[in-house]
């Protein structure tokens, strides 16, 4: 059916395409802030001046980091992204998502500064309160560009945060190298220092952009959420379109707020529209996405790729994060064309495939002799080449696509709140295998400091290609294709279709443009015919 009075079914579309997508991807620079973060302390934890200040000697060892140090600084971020995250409920529904993202910016700011010392407990406690800020951007930044974004082009839009989080590990990447050899606190200071530069580009530009529509009109402030509309669609707040647009939001936040008060105990009800399924589906696919193994290369790459006999890591590292930055950027532009579900099933797959690889290479041919410390150049190659190439794979599915479906699976009525308990899942994760990692990775030491460990190695990549596996088989069983569809149809393929017949059902909905406005007309005519046909 086409649009009408029952809205368009064009969820926020523009006539000024251009500017709607400038206003709603601009929010995605928040990426920069966790990637440039969280690529710049695998760096810094290998530089020489750092190692002095926080580290230990050995005669043996020389000047490193003992595996308990090293598992605290580089996790303890997540740890404070995880209470970040699970705050952005309180923070994106009563402060809004707009002054939500710059107050965030503020406490990001804070814990960039204790990092600048050279006390050990104020450093690590810097990397909590900076971790914190960048959970509840993780969190509200999705949140705000899915509710802003036209449909058409949300996955892409969206996608640009996962965009931002490669070229901020890049940006680190790049200044790192540039500062490895300074034999001085600048050495360490200067990469955490241009992070206070990105917390001030995000929040001077938050400052002019629109707060969100829907976080608006779920306030009860109309009038302000149809002005945030009409300067998202350029046009006039009394215009057909802002009118049709605003209708069909408030159709679907009545419909959920019928089943419930949107609670947290609603986000896991078997209620009509599935929030449970749907709040658990995000849970858990975010948390997939960090079993994929990927944050082992970006928080530990240097120091793998050191233990490898590799005579460059920092050169190595920045291949890395050209390739992800280079490859998100192809991703970003097949959400919208090839699909979220079928692009994570792709992904999944090629990134179990080469993990294997990986793995087996480094453990039949990959070893250093351990009298001439001579290294198999071609067996290194190999396992470069499949580590980008796995690298490759989830940049262009898993690293954007679950950002993308985070944001628009939860229903209005408990958006907040299923989006941070998806992303506190990520964080909690996160910091699971960044604290384990060393005690997997790292050869055990010796002596009154010393820690034992599973000394894997390389062996580490065949867990990595197990739950590779794992997210296979959860994107087949628990993944819906949303591609195309504004967040209200969204709602309406929950309560009308399964995950796995979801290709068809959207196909419909796109064939027939039905909007939820039209649907709940359609069903309410069908019960009042189905009770005159009975009477």
């Amino acid at each position: 059916m086409a649009g009408g009075p029952g809205g368009s079914g064009n969820g926020v579309d523009s006539n000024s395409l251009f500017w709607a997508v400038v206003m709603s991807g601009f929010a995605a620079f928040g990426g920069i802030l966790f990637g440039y973060d969280t690529g710049t302390i695998g760096g810094i934890i290998a530089m020489d001046d750092w190692l002095h200040l926080f580290g230990k000697y050995d005669d043996t060892l020389k000047w490193y980091l003992p595996t308990n140090d090293q598992s605290l600084v580089v996790s303890i971020l997540s740890a404070g992204t995880f209470f970040g995250a699970l705050l952005a409920y309180p923070m994106g529904d009563m402060v809004g998502r707009k002054w939500g993202i710059i107050a965030s910016c503020a406490v990001f700011s804070l814990g960039v500064g204790l990092q600048l010392d050279t006390h050990w407990a104020t450093f690590v406690i810097g990397r909590v309160i900076a971790g914190f800020g960048v959970g509840l951007v993780s969190c509200l930044v999705p949140m705000y560009q899915s509710e802003c974004a036209p449909k058409s082009m949300r996955g892409l839009i969206v996608g640009l945060y996962q965009l931002t989080i490669t070229i901020g590990a890049l940006l680190a990447a790049i200044v790192l190298n540039a500062t490895k050899n300074q034999q001085s606190h600048s050495s360490w200071r200067t990469p955490i220092a241009v992070q206070f530069a990105w917390a001030a580009i995000l929040a001077g530009g938050m400052f002019f952009l629109p707060e969100s529509p829907r976080f608006l009109l779920k306030k009860g402030q109309d009038a302000a959420g149809k002005l945030s509309l009409a300067r998202l669609l350029t046009t006039s707040p009394d215009s057909p379109e802002v009118e049709a647009e605003y209708a069909e939001i408030m159709a679907a936040l009545e419909a959920d707020r019928k089943l419930g008060s949107g609670s947290y105990a609603d986000c896991f009800r078997n209620t009509e529209g599935k929030n449970g399924l749907r709040t658990w589906t995000g849970i858990m696919l975010q948390g997939w996405q960090q079993l994929t193994g990927i944050n082992f290369i970006f928080y530990y790459g240097t120091t793998f790729f050191k233990s490898a006999g590799i005579s460059n890591p920092f050169i190595i590292t920045i291949i890395c994060d050209v390739v992800n930055t280079c490859m998100t950027i192809i991703g970003v532009q097949l959400i919208d064309r090839v699909g979220r579900r079928r692009l994570l099933l792709i992904g999944a797959a090629g990134m179990c495939v080469a993990e294997f690889i990986v793995a087996i290479v480094g453990v039949t041919a990959g070893h250093i002799d351990p009298i001439t410390h001579a290294v198999n150049l071609p067996a290194q190659r190999v396992l470069i080449a499949f580590v980008c190439i796995y690298i490759a794979f989830f940049a262009t599915s898993w690293g954007p696509v679950a950002w993308v479906l985070t944001g628009e699976i939860a229903p209005l009525n408990i958006r907040a709140k299923a989006m941070s308990l998806a992303v506190a899942s990520n964080w909690l994760w996160n910091f699971g295998i960044g604290y384990a990692t060393p005690y997997l990775v790292n050869p055990s030491t010796s002596g009154i400091l010393g820690v034992k460990t599973a000394n894997l190695g390389v062996k580490v990549f065949f867990i990595w290609g197990s739950t590779c596996l794992g997210c296979l088989i959860f994107t087949y069983f628990f993944i819906p294709e949303t591609k195309g569809l504004s967040l209200e149809q969204i709602d309406l393929l929950y309560r009308e279709s399964s995950v796995v017949n979801s290709e068809k059902y959207r196909a419909q909905i796109l064939a027939d443009n039905e909007t939820f406005v039209q649907h709940t007309k359609g069903v309410q005519q069908n019960v009042e015919y189905a009770d005159e046909k009975a009477a």
